[in-house]
């Protein structure tokens, strides 16, 4: 019995591990791709590689299957928002935002890989400081204060949602710091 308890456990590591590189390989950037077809297409093939949906400019349905993305000329298409909800992007791949200027929506809904630096990473991108004003982190085990924090760099958003983040212990003091960087950040909290 113990030996087929071992046996079970072993395969379940086993598959962890397979599925942690694999996702890993989905969030590698390819720089020759994105100067080849655009940040907004590159990005649009990653995020949907990894599970994420994204909308464009100019359209309201979502766009979630890969080979469902608009063809045409180059640049047509701009990332308006994104919605990573349960999807596996992580910080390896964050580079694909860089040439993102129209991206205004991010939703990250339980994202296992979302963490602290994913989110200074974000906040870090100068397209996105102007361009980004609704936020949604919701269920990200991994988000702590010190992430929550950094989206102060976010100088126009304008709605930030948060909810059920165990990792926030001091929510009063970041919240308070997060409003007084940006005043005009409208904050809902479901935080228990």
């Amino acid at each position: 019995m113990r030996l087929l308890l071992k046996s079970a456990q072993t395969a379940l590591c086993q598959r962890r591990q397979f599925w942690g590189w694999l996702n890993a390989v989905f969030n590698k950037v390819d720089y020759e791709r994105i100067k080849a077809m655009g940040p907004d297409r590159a990005a649009a093939e990653w995020l949907l590689r990894c599970g994420a949906k994204v909308k464009f400019q100019g359209f309201d349905r979502w766009h979630h299957d890969y080979n469902g993305l608009p063809t045409g000329p180059l640049g047509r298409y701009k990332i308006q928002a994104i919605d990573a909800t349960e999807s596996c992007i992580m910080y390896k791949g964050f580079d694909h935002l860089d040439g993102l200027n129209y991206l205004e929506e991010i939703k990250f809904n339980k994202c296992i890989y979302i963490e602290d630096t994913c989110l200074e990473r974000l906040s870090s991108i100068e397209n996105l400081q102007q361009s980004l004003y609704m936020m949604e982190i919701v269920s990200c085990g991994n988000v702590t204060d010190k992430g929550i924090i950094a989206l102060h760099k976010l100088r126009n958003l304008e709605y930030l949602f948060l909810s059920d983040l165990p990792g926030l212990k001091d929510k009063q003091t970041t919240v308070e710091r997060l409003q007084t960087a940006l005043p005009r950040l409208d904050i809902a909290l479901d935080l228990a």
